[in-house]
């Protein structure tokens, strides 16, 4: 048996996901002419409460529409240092949108309204127009660490009085959601961009979506045709997310139960100095005494696979397709390592 941790975009989809699949009625997205497509822009926009959606391939190409959307030639993005958008999207900031990125340390990856206020340039010649603020929840490298309503809100206010846009890389968005019990909607009404991705703990095989507002929809639409974003008959793709917005929501909360057993276990290990507060599906334990080649090698052997996150840091993640038979086995293997 193969255990698969290295990331929750290595599932497959269901029977039930397929069937679905298979069954949509489909047409040329780029034409607006998709129904799949179309009522799964309009489900998201809905459980939101924001105006329209963008169905995309990706979550790098939602989080950078919307950078594009919201920032300028010379302008700048402030988010933290380890931010999905700065650190694993090619260096798509600068490429794409010719902006400069003002870096934030903080707790497990989160950031606060008092260092984004602080982090405003002013108006000076020398100084690059700070346009946008980028937030990410669930934290990747904060080992899945949530930002709550209440420490967004002060941002939010930051931004308003500032003239600034604030947009979320959600990609595990609804597994904050289902940790926290807070609201679709009430996340909604934060933020002028929200991209949300259907591929990591909701189990599709591809896809991400954009919120916003119907302006800024129609904008990200022309941005997505020029980077070959432009699908055709994505209603079978858009199928798989209309059933895991329907079914694989509330589950999350099995993969947070399995994650924070498995951070238990590697605790038991002597040469796990350390495991990130394991809030949601993603687990990150720190080394002492090995390096994290040798650890994953050692893993390998027992046919399980986790990621080197760091020079001492090592990440797990659990998903769709790690269940408790694969835990029982993992907790078994490690202990005899």
């Amino acid at each position: 048996m193969i255990i698969d941790l290295r990331s929750d975009t290595v599932t497959r989809p269901t029977d039930g996901m397929k069937e679905a699949m298979f069954a949509a009625p489909v047409g040329d997205d780029v034409f607006g002419e998709d129904p799949t497509v179309n009522a799964l822009e309009e489900k998201a926009a809905k459980l939101f409460d924001m105006e329209a959606s963008l169905f995309c391939p990706s979550g790098t190409m939602t989080n950078q529409i919307a950078i594009r959307l919201h920032t300028r030639i010379q302008s700048e993005v402030i988010c933290h240092k380890y931010s999905h958008v700065y650190l694993y999207e090619g260096g798509g900031i600068m490429s794409n949108s010719l902006a400069s990125v003002k870096l934030l340390e903080g707790d497990l990856g989160k950031i606060s309204a008092e260092q984004v206020k602080a982090a405003i340039n002013p108006d000076d010649v020398h100084a690059p127009e700070t346009t946008l603020v980028s937030l990410e929840n669930t934290m990747n490298k904060g080992g899945g660490s949530i930002y709550t309503l209440e420490e967004v809100k002060p941002i939010r206010q930051i931004c308003d009085e500032n003239g600034l846009k604030l947009h979320l890389d959600g990609a595990r968005l609804f597994n904050a959601l289902v940790e926290s019990g807070e609201s679709t909607a009430s996340w909604g009404a934060q933020f002028d961009t929200i991209s949300i991705c259907l591929s990591k703990g909701l189990g599709c095989p591809v896809g991400s979506l954009l919120l916003g507002t119907k302006a800024d929809i129609k904008r990200a639409r022309k941005v997505r045709k020029v980077w070959g974003g432009g699908m055709r008959q994505a209603g079978f793709l858009a199928a798989a997310g209309i059933y895991a917005l329907d079914n694989h929501v509330e589950r999350l909360a099995d993969d947070h139960a399995r994650a924070r057993v498995l951070g238990e276990m590697l605790l038991k290990l002597p040469f796990v100095s350390e495991v990130f507060p394991v809030v949601t599906n993603i687990v990150i334990a720190r080394l002492d005494g090995i390096l994290p080649d040798e650890f994953l090698r050692k893993l390998a052997e027992k046919d399980i696979k986790a990621v080197k996150f760091g020079s001492d840091l090592v990440r797990f993640v659990t998903h769709l397709d790690f269940e408790d038979e694969q835990l029982e086995e993992f907790c078994e293997q490690v202990l005899n390592l």
